[in-house]
């Protein structure tokens, strides 16, 4: 295999390696009982380190392809959503906060569900990755700290209002899209904002 070759699917492989990371989290974190789940929180972070390497090296090599720009977030989306249902049925976070974070994930999958018949694309914003970014962070340090601290649920709900406001600009983005795309019969075109 060549170097070319190697470099098109480094980046989908960590996206994957990112997807089969979910399961052993899961198991750490539930391993480690009460207490500061450190084993866990590395694995978090790690899984959120690979986050950034495969959109990095994809840009970099000029490698993007369709299976990254929908496995890249989804995979991003399920991780996080995991780990605050986890968190949440174990104590350490509130149900507000893992309900609006999944309901959040949810409705931009719904968001994709219409555009995607049609062709169209709406990309990830800035916001949505500083909010990816803050909520990895926030939940990384609920996990490697005794339960009930308070700093870092403060750090979770700045990542939530984040969150919900990329929602917000992304159910705008995909409106502007859908209004400007042609019905789910014409040829499908690709539309970017």
């Amino acid at each position: 295999m060549s170097w070319a070759e190697v470099r098109r699917n480094v980046p989908n492989a960590l996206t994957l390696a990112r997807f089969a990371a979910i399961p052993v989290f899961a198991w750490l974190y539930l391993r480690a009982g009460d207490g500061a789940a450190w084993g866990a929180g590395i694995f978090f972070a790690a899984a959120a380190f690979t986050d950034q390497i495969d959109g990095y090296l994809a840009r970099r090599w000029h490698v993007e392809s369709r299976f990254g720009k929908i496995a890249d977030p989804l995979a991003d989306r399920v991780m996080i959503d995991v780990a605050v249902v986890l968190m949440w049925a174990t104590g350490r976070i509130p149900l507000v906060a893992a309900a609006v974070i999944v309901a959040r994930d949810l409705t931009l999958v719904v968001g994709y569900k219409l555009l995607a018949p049609r062709g169209a694309e709406v990309d990830v914003t800035q916001l949505g990755k500083i909010a990816t970014w803050i909520l990895y962070a926030a939940l990384g340090f609920v996990l490697v700290t005794a339960e009930g601290t308070t700093w870092p649920l403060v750090i979770l709900w700045i990542g939530i209002a984040l969150a919900v406001a990329a929602g917000v600009q992304y159910v705008v983005r995909t409106r502007a899209v859908l209004e400007r795309t042609p019905g789910r019969d014409a040829s499908p075109g690709r539309e970017r904002v």
